[in-house]
């Protein structure tokens, strides 16, 4: 118990921890988009994505409170690293701290707190359906919720279409820095590689922002409508 203790109370511990729930998310973002993608399809294919998760009963629970732990824990030991960053290094020297580290760097804070504050109206709107409360009565033609309608509705409003935008452009700067980061925390880089690694970060995260934002975009142009 005395060693998990001090694994969690060190900084080393503590970036692991940050790490591998970085890799968590990464990989929820990945099959979340992989799933928004099927609006493409059609109405049918991605109603009855929605439908197929839902079968999985007791499952996605216990994938979704995975989830919520992950999020916590890596937003909880981040503004630890962070606390702990700024104890070690004075104010003297604020100025050349910032001068060294690039702008994805330096955001890394305001845009996790962005992107937690879009998932948290995310949910709002499209999983617990408090924003459009009428949504929950839309149903295709085969009997399941329709999704497919839900979303162009909601990506229809010009300031639920802005928020997302911007809080995906947010995703995609904390990605472009994170990614790198966390491979480099577990080991999987050197100093030679770490800026092809960068380079495939910022390939990655900027990959996620075009594919999230490419559904209220399409929307906007009436690619896709009810």
């Amino acid at each position: 118990m005395s060693s998990l203790h001090c694994f969690f109370n060190s900084s080393i511990g503590r970036k692991w921890i940050v790490s591998i729930t970085g890799l968590a998310l990464i990989g929820f973002i990945t099959v979340h988009l992989l799933g928004n993608l099927s609006i493409f399809l059609g109405p049918d294919a991605v109603n009855g994505y929605a439908a197929n998760l839902h079968h999985l009963g007791k499952l996605l629970w216990i994938a979704r409170l995975g989830l919520i732990a992950a999020a916590v824990l890596h937003i909880y030991f981040t503004m630890l690293l962070w606390r702990e960053n700024r104890q070690a290094h004075p104010q003297k020297y604020a100025v050349k701290q910032t001068l060294e580290t690039t702008l994805y760097a330096r955001t890394m804070r305001l845009s996790g707190l962005v992107v937690f504050g879009f998932v948290l109206f995310h949910l709002a709107q499209f999983t617990w359906e408090w924003v459009n409360p009428e949504s929950k009565e839309w149903m295709d033609a085969a009997g399941r919720h329709d999704v497919y309608r839900m979303l162009v509705s909601g990506f229809s409003n010009p300031w639920v279409a802005g928020f997302y935008l911007l809080s995906v452009g947010f995703l995609a700067l904390h990605l472009s820095h994170g990614i790198a980061s966390l491979f480099q925390t577990l080991g999987l880089t050197s100093e030679k590689l770490r800026p092809r690694f960068e380079c495939a970060g910022k390939i990655v995260a900027w990959t996620f922002f075009l594919g999230y934002a490419s559904i209220p975009v399409s929307v906007f142009l009436k690619l896709l409508s009810n």
